[in-house]
């Protein structure tokens, strides 16, 4: 079980770092599309190309991760990847983070300690079909009212002239990458347990997984060219989260663990992974509510953090280099605003 968890967070690793480098990358790439020039483009750059292996070495990771455990442990687990970058921006970029951030790095670590305390290895040998039909046709139906109000937000704001992305379209593109992400382990899962009544099974299933994969990546890059990067990445995170977890219990007969201290330690690990995500991603505006002195007192501490790791930089760097503060909450809204500035 330790086992599979450590490579779902090398894998998600890979997935995080991998998706901020394709960030940086489109900020002089025109929008995602099919055509061969914009592919093209995309391919040549090498910023988003680097992103982008990074991010296929993560997904083969997580395959690797996904035949070991089941996806209601590995799937909450994944979602440990924006604290994992957090921490990385944080060493290697030279960006301070602040107390709130700390504090959701910290409870990811500890609700991934408490998911593997409380996981317990199953031996699913059998798959429950009659579910699968319901849980796609509930899929699709849930896409179609996505897309649909979706389409109507879109409209409603050409008709008002509006620039900037609503933060309805945000969420909706962000829940949509989050489904598809989370499905997408699922179908991995599936090929897995079915691979003992057919070689082709595994392929098929990776195969399927891919598609899954690479239309959830799609809503993404959407939602960060056009949006900010706060919203999308939460309600992705959350989305695959919740989605790998209910759909992994229901199609692949997943169960809870058979001891009330382990259902305790794995339930209070989901939970506790899922609110320091959001609380990660939500530092910046929740210290924007309190009141003025606490305020005060958290940008004294974030900017004597910062001339203590400016004075060890200098030490390495040219004293003329510049140096910048930019919080984990704000890591992405930073290169979503210079995206939309060139779109």
């Amino acid at each position: 079980m330790w086992e599979a968890i450590c490579m779902t967070l090398m894998a998600t690793s890979g997935n995080n770092i991998g998706k901020v480098l394709q960030k940086k990358g489109t900020l002089v790439l025109p929008p995602l599309s099919f055509k061969l020039k914009v592919i093209r483009a995309y391919v040549f750059n090498k910023m988003w190309i680097t992103g982008f292996l990074m991010d296929m070495s993560g997904a083969g990771l997580m395959l690797m991760a996904l035949s070991q455990a089941p996806v209601s442990v590995i799937q909450p687990v994944a979602g440990c990847g924006l604290a994992i970058l957090s921490v990385f921006s944080h060493f290697y970029l030279k960006e301070v983070l602040n107390e709130l951030d700390w504090v959701g790095i910290t409870l990811a670590g500890i609700g991934t300690i408490g998911v593997g305390v409380g996981g317990e290895e199953q031996n699913i040998t059998e798959i429950s079909f009659m579910k699968i039909p319901w849980l796609v046709c509930s899929i699709v139906l849930l896409f179609a009212l996505l897309n649909t109000w979706l389409h109507m937000y879109k409209k409603q704001r050409l008709e008002h002239e509006q620039t900037n992305s609503d933060v309805t379209e945000e969420m909706i593109l962000g829940l949509e990458s989050g489904i598809l992400f989370g499905i997408s382990s699922v179908i991995s899962k599936m090929g897995f347990v079915l691979s003992d009544k057919s070689f082709l099974m595994v392929p098929l299933a990776i195969f399927i997984s891919v598609l899954l994969s690479a239309g959830g990546f799609v809503y993404q890059t959407r939602g960060l060219k056009h949006g900010r990067a706060i919203v999308v990445s939460t309600c992705t995170s959350v989305a695959s989260i919740i989605t790998g977890v209910v759909v992994g219990m229901l199609a692949l007969g997943e169960k809870m663990p058979s001891s009330r201290t382990g259902r305790l330690f794995l339930m209070t690990g989901w939970f506790v992974i899922i609110f320091g995500v959001i609380l990660l991603v939500s530092s910046a505006r929740i210290i924007s509510l309190l009141p003025r002195s606490v305020r005060r007192q958290m940008k004294s501490n974030v900017e004597m953090s910062h001339n203590l790791r400016r004075t060890g930089s200098l030490r390495a760097k040219d004293a003329t280099s510049p140096s910048t503060i930019v919080n984990a909450s704000t890591l992405h809204q930073l290169l979503s605003s210079a995206t939309k500035e060139k779109a």
